[in-house]
């Protein structure tokens, strides 16, 4: 009979918690006597208690461990992922920890099922939206970029559009991620090991060579994998990615940044969507609303940076008139 390690209990404990209150993300943050335990639900911090520093020190560890991370390197930023069964349900968490000031790590447990893939028309407030990201899906090469805070949905669209292309199109699709987010069983998912040498960019390289139609790449976020992702499309592949980026115009400057020429920009973006979380009318269930710049509106903008002029995307297609036009049901 194998012991019982109390850490695993009084985590799982914790977890199990933060899973009834429905939470997307646990939060541990450190302060000069106490482990502050915050849990995020529908893009707000809800206070869950205080836990003694030594637990907390004990906890992240422990949880570091199920991750997979080096538990003896509290320096550097570190991010990784677990399954865990709970309440007959598997779950899976993404663990990500951070040194703060009083060199006490802080941790954040983004919290998701396995394989819980929201449907377009289930995900949009707006149904003309979903057949819009269907129709979006449906191309068959260029570049496709969802951009909004933490919390906003980015990873739910990204995965609902694959899910379709997958199920719907019949087409092959590969992930690359920092950490997986979500275990799908419809793509073949590859997890970054900078590690092991295996890079956004390295990854990117060698999924190449797998033949996929759809590409989904977490994250981009240097130069390197920017251009990867652009000579992907180039040559026959839609890839679908998040980038950081305030709306559709910071997308472009972003990209800019990247070292992505606005010829390029212009010959392979496909649609840059913008997007943010709101409460159904009537209801406790969130929906998201979005701005989306297609091809042409995309070649507006790069037009009006060559004029010297800011871009500005159309108020019917911006986020604000979405905001509005959502108040007003």
């Amino acid at each position: 009979m194998s012991e019982i390690n109390p850490m695993e209990t009084k985590s799982k404990a914790i977890l199990e918690k933060a899973v009834l209150f429905e939470a997307s993300d646990l939060h541990l943050i450190p302060h000069d006597t106490e482990y502050q335990l915050v849990f995020r639900k529908q893009q707000q911090m809800f206070d869950a208690g205080v836990l003694p520093l030594a637990f907390g020190d004990r906890l992240i560890t422990y949880l570091k461990y199920l991750s997979s991370l080096d538990i003896t390197n509290k320096r550097n930023p570190q991010s990784g992922a677990f399954q865990l069964l709970l309440l007959s349900e598997v779950y899976h968490f993404r663990v990500s920890t951070l040194l703060s000031i009083s060199k006490r790590e802080s941790l954040v447990v983004r919290i998701a099922k396995p394989n819980l893939i929201v449907p377009l028309e289930e995900i949009s407030l707006f149904q003309e939206h979903a057949s819009l990201l269907k129709e979006i899906s449906s191309a068959k090469q260029g570049l496709v970029l969802v951009i909004g805070p933490t919390g906003s949905g980015k990873s739910t669209t990204m995965y609902a559009m694959t899910k379709y292309c997958s199920h719907e199109l019949s087409r092959h699709v590969i992930s690359l991620e920092d950490p997986v987010e979500i275990n799908q069983s419809y793509l073949l998912q590859v997890q970054v090991n900078e590690r092991a040498g295996l890079s956004y960019a390295t990854g990117l390289k060698a999924i190449l060579r797998h033949s996929p139609d759809v590409i989904l790449i977490g994250e981009i976020r240097d130069a390197e994998t920017a251009k990867i992702a652009v000579e992907a499309a180039l040559t026959g592949h839609l890839v679908i990615s998040t980038i950081h980026a305030k709306d559709a115009s910071g997308a472009l400057f972003r990209l800019l940044d990247l070292g992505i020429t606005a010829e390029e920009i212009g010959q392979i973006c496909r649609a840059f969507i913008s997007q943010r979380l709101l409460l159904r009318k009537g209801k406790e269930q969130l929906g998201a609303i979005y701005e989306i710049a297609e091809t042409d509106t995309i070649a507006t903008m790069i037009a009006a940076i060559h004029q010297g002029v800011r871009p500005v995307i159309p108020t019917h297609l911006s986020l604000a008139f979405q905001i509005e036009r959502a108040v007003r049901g």
